[in-house]
């Protein structure tokens, strides 16, 4: 028996178990996504003060790599859950997370007159789905072989 062949697809078998719940999950992660993407003001207005404290004690923490770095986060789930359901297609999540990154910028820089689009904000959040994305990709060829023995 080819013990690579099985271990395959024991993992198709258990990677298409979690796709329901990926793709479940990947709905309620949008929506949240489009909340804080879509809110009329700044959704870090309430944290302004915490966020000068911070970068006022840790100088090299200045707000735009604050902003940068959150912008990566929010995006790394995507990256999971996109490679989650797209399985061997993992690095789909890449252009998915463009696309959706670049909605959200255009969609701020013409009806949010509060929110500011930016250039940066893209690139940040690709490279959040790809982390998340590539972490998919190489998890899921790392997985043991699940099989009762």
């Amino acid at each position: 028996m080819d013990t690579n062949a099985s271990a395959t697809s024991i993992r198709d078998t258990d990677s298409s178990r979690r796709r329901p719940i990926a793709a479940v999950l990947l709905g309620l992660y949008a929506l949240a996504l489009a909340a804080i993407a879509f809110w009329p003001v700044p959704i870090d207005r309430g944290i302004a003060r915490l966020l000068r404290a911070i970068s006022e004690a840790v100088p090299w923490l200045t707000y735009p790599r604050i902003e940068f770095g959150a912008n990566v986060a929010m995006f790394v789930p995507l990256g999971i859950l996109a490679g989650l359901i797209l399985r061997r297609r993992w690095i789909l999540a890449v252009p998915l997370a463009l696309a959706a990154s670049g909605v959200i910028e255009v969609g701020q820089a013409l009806f949010l007159t509060q929110r500011t689009a930016s250039l940066l904000d893209v690139v940040a959040n690709v490279l959040g789905a790809a982390f998340g994305a590539v972490l998919v990709g190489v998890t899921s060829r790392n997985m043991p072989d699940t099989r009762a023995r």
